[in-house]
């Protein structure tokens, strides 16, 4: 793995939060069943202002959902987000389309996010009329410099995305999150889709937009490589709960819940090789009906009888460092 060479690894526990999720909640109903899922399931974090906050986990375990959380884009069950010191559950609907232009998302997909029948002026246009901007001389000069920050041509504006690439096509997903100059950006998984190639030149991207724009970035991936190259800090999430929270160095060196340590030991070249690789038994349990106590009880190695009947809580074990473990519990 190589770190990011612009990213500093400097302390940033100073930094005031720009977005804080209190115990916050997200459950759906399960498609032709009464049953409820648990997406998100009490989770409680702060984003610093000016940093990469990473998340990662299994496929399922609630990452995107909590993303979209943050933003108000899907309901909360129980708990509240807190953006730019706002509790985003009070706004009106004319306070919230302003708060809109303070946080934006970068989709995963960008095929299926940009209008296949607009071309990319279009598409760059439309947040600036939403928001009353009519000024089409303005928002010609501004749509300029966004096609130039992310590393396109002029003559793309009159192209359809069908004819770009797909690391084109994510460039203009990029560039239309920027578009109304934004503070707070979730990154849904937006290199996945991408060639190994191509992903490294939109991260360099991202964090070279980063330093001029004074973005922060809720970064999420299933891919700890991308998390280690571009994140300040690190959320693990198993099965909608964070399990552990920790600056990127000190977790990749020290982390301390059984589930992370299983995430790291898959990575290639980490560890002595082979030997240290821990195989998790069993299958990821339904988000419909998850465990009592701790979710991840029925396939850790080290679980304690009191695991399957209370959660845990989090607790710092080192300096900026959380992890939701009993066995950090001065009572075991």
């Amino acid at each position: 793995m190589k770190r990011h060479e612009e990213q500093s690894s400097g302390n940033n526990t100073e930094r005031d939060p720009i977005v804080r999720a209190q115990d916050v909640r997200v459950t759906f109903r399960a498609p032709g069943s009464r049953d409820t899922v648990k997406a998100v399931d009490g989770v409680s974090l702060e984003v610093r202002r000016g940093e990469v906050f990473g998340v990662v986990g299994e496929s399922g375990c609630g990452k995107s959902t909590l993303g979209r959380a943050l933003l108000g884009l899907v309901p909360l069950s129980g708990g509240k987000v807190i953006a730019d010191g706002r509790d985003l559950s009070t706004l009106s609907a004319p306070q919230m389309k302003e708060m809109r232009r303070k946080i934006q998302i970068i989709f995963q997909d960008p095929s299926a996010c940009l209008n296949p029948r607009r071309t990319v002026r279009e598409i760059l246009t439309e947040p600036y009329l939403i928001h009353g901007i009519r000024d089409r001389k303005k928002i010609d000069e501004e749509i300029g410099k966004l096609i130039d920050a992310v590393g396109l041509a002029p003559y793309h504006l009159s192209r359809y995305p069908h004819e770009l690439s797909g690391g084109q096509k994510q460039r203009i997903g990029i560039a239309r999150a920027l578009t109304l100059h934004p503070e707070f950006i979730v990154c849904d998984e937006c290199v996945s889709a991408l060639d190994v190639s191509v992903q490294a030149q939109v991260l360099n991207l991202l964090m070279r937009l980063r330093g001029e724009m004074g973005l922060t970035y809720f970064f999420i991936s299933h891919n700890l490589n991308v998390i280690y190259q571009v994140s300040d800090r690190v959320a693990v999430m198993y099965l909608g709960r964070i399990v552990e929270i920790a600056p990127y160095r000190s977790l990749f060196e020290n982390h301390f819940h059984p589930y992370t340590e299983a995430l790291l030991s898959a990575i290639p070249g980490t560890g002595e090789g082979t030997k240290n690789r821990i195989i998790l038994q069993g299958e990821v349990p339904s988000p419909q009906n998850p465990p009592t106590g701790c979710h991840f009880h029925t396939r850790c190695p080290k679980a304690c009888p009191i695991c399957s009947k209370e959660v845990p809580g989090m607790r710092e074990i080192l300096p900026d460092h959380f992890a939701a473990c009993h066995l950090y519990d001065e009572k075991i």
